[in-house]
């Protein structure tokens, strides 16, 4: 890797073009994660916008007035898709983090702006909530109360929520619909909670709030989950998701001004220029919010509509085919497009790694308090074509992995990760754990089933303990002479 004297244009891309080459293929159809796609038309486009505006800076959107005039169009246009009336305000996001980040900020605010509380901010979430939440309280000081979701739908229990409120309460949280199993919160139920605690009751419609609306035209079943219920003060939605648009684009809807405010930020207190910032970051490029508008003009509303359906009929046509699958079971209710799937009597982890070993890709969750360990799918409209496909190998590899003898290491694994202290794992005990299932030179296996087995024996602390020991490994500045 030559740095000193430059390198020529040509040399430089296809030296990324190689850095890129074992990255997750998204263009083929076959990934339940990470990608969405609406076509080639729609990804071109993006991209175009996305470097038509990538220089411009939205630090201050009076030297370029282009970004402003793109975010006020924008967020108009999610904020009729999510039924808010002319008091609706909101901010272009880089993503569902950020989005949540700035909603619980800006609830604390309101809270301590408007109601005395003599504790720390309390976060009541639903233990299905996304985790951008537990990363939000730990940044800004507040406490997560988690509560158990209901053991059959694994939706929000309305009545636990309901007992976990306490004077130092800042902010409900509701999931149309939750990321690990699909399933959408009782958000009327909710929002009806909120309104009579006179509590801030957020929607986490990251992944969700720009396809329901569409499938809610034609699924009765579907709840209400914006801003058509009084209860609802702020939702999240991301545009990156089932808006198809490039990384990162994301809004955060407010219910009117004085409720957004808590996430600005000002400051004329040094001797710069005046600092202003609606959102996290500072200076940011023009590229992904002139994508994000780019590529929703071009889709439309008809677009999108279209799109829902070949969606929903897709993610229909895998349930049906998981239930048809022995030793397999779905979890929850999923009414959109995300379904998650757990086995009784084989091993899940071998089944996903079998499936992804076939070029599929597909996420494996690890169990929890309030679920067995899963299969995460997301179907996106590049999906809708291999389904029957995806189905048939599903079945293949569920009956190959359920012929299988356990593997004879996994009891000693478990017994051994199940007594595990995180605040005693040094170095070395560290590397030998990782040598033990595959982990070398910080290179994952191919094959992640004995990682997901110990780490699914672990406590949740010893899981965070490892997760980020290996990770901060990772991430190891180099440096080649030329």
């Amino acid at each position: 890797m030559g740095w000193g004297d430059g390198r020529e244009v040509d040399e430089v891309l296809e030296e990324l073009r190689r850095y890129a080459a074992d990255d997750l293929d998204e263009s083929q159809g076959r990934s339940f994660g990470y990608a969405y796609q609406a076509g080639e038309s729609a990804k071109r486009l993006g991209a175009q916008a996305y470097v038509q505006f990538l220089g411009k800076n939205g630090l201050d959107p009076t030297l370029f007035p282009s970004l402003l005039r793109l975010e006020n169009e924008l967020v108009g246009i999610v904020r009729h898709r999510l039924h808010g009336d002319a008091d609706v305000v909101g901010s272009f996001t880089s993503g569902g983090t950020e989005s949540v980040m700035l909603a619980v900020h800006a609830a604390i605010a309101h809270v301590r702006r408007h109601r005395s509380i003599a504790g720390t901010p309390e976060i009541v979430l639903p233990e299905t909530a996304h985790a951008a939440f537990h990363k939000a309280a730990d940044y800004f000081g507040a406490t997560v109360r988690l509560v158990s979701v209901d053991p059959a739908t694994l939706t929000a229990d309305v009545e636990a929520m309901g007992a976990a409120i306490n004077a130092n309460t800042a902010l409900l949280v509701g999931s149309a619909p939750s990321y690990p199993h699909g399933v959408i919160d009782p958000i009327p139920a909710l929002a009806a909670l909120a309104e009579e605690r006179d509590l801030w009751l957020h929607v986490d419609a990251c992944i969700g709030g720009w396809l329901l609306g569409y499938l809610a035209e034609t699924d009765p079943t579907i709840p209400s989950f914006d801003f058509r219920l009084a209860g609802v003060r702020s939702i999240s939605v991301d545009l990156h998701k089932y808006g198809y648009c490039p990384k990162g684009a994301s809004v955060v809807l407010y219910r009117d001004q004085l409720l957004r405010r808590g996430q600005y930020f000002a400051c004329a207190s040094w001797p710069g220029y005046a600092v202003l910032n609606p959102t996290i970051q500072g200076s940011k490029s023009g590229g992904p919010l002139a994508a994000a508008w780019a590529v929703l003009q071009h889709i439309g509303d008809a677009g999108y509509r279209r799109l829902a359906r070949e969606v929903r009929a897709a993610t229909e046509r895998i349930i049906a085919g998981i239930e048809r699958t022995p030793g397999l079971r779905l979890l929850g209710d999923p009414r959109m497009s995300l379904v998650a799937f757990t086995a009784d009597d084989l091993d899940l982890f071998e089944l996903v790694d079998d499936l992804n070993e076939r070029g599929w890709y597909v996420m494996a969750q690890l169990g929890s308090r309030c679920a067995p360990a899963s299969a995460h799918l997301t179907v996106t409209p590049a999906n809708a074509s291999h389904a029957e496909r995806f189905v048939a190998e599903l079945q293949e590899v569920a009956a190959d992995v359920a012929r299988r003898p356990a593997n004879p290491l996994l009891t000693m694994l478990h017994h051994a990760a199940s007594g595990l202290d995180p605040s005693a794992l040094d170095a070395a005990t560290f590397n030998q754990m990782l040598e033990l299932v595959g982990v070398r030179d910080g290179q994952l296996p191919t094959r992640m089933a004995l990682v997901n087995h110990v780490l699914e024996a672990l406590p949740t602390d010893a899981r965070e303990a490892i997760l980020l020991t290996f990770f901060s490994g990772a991430f190891r500045p180099r440096f080649e002479e030329a």
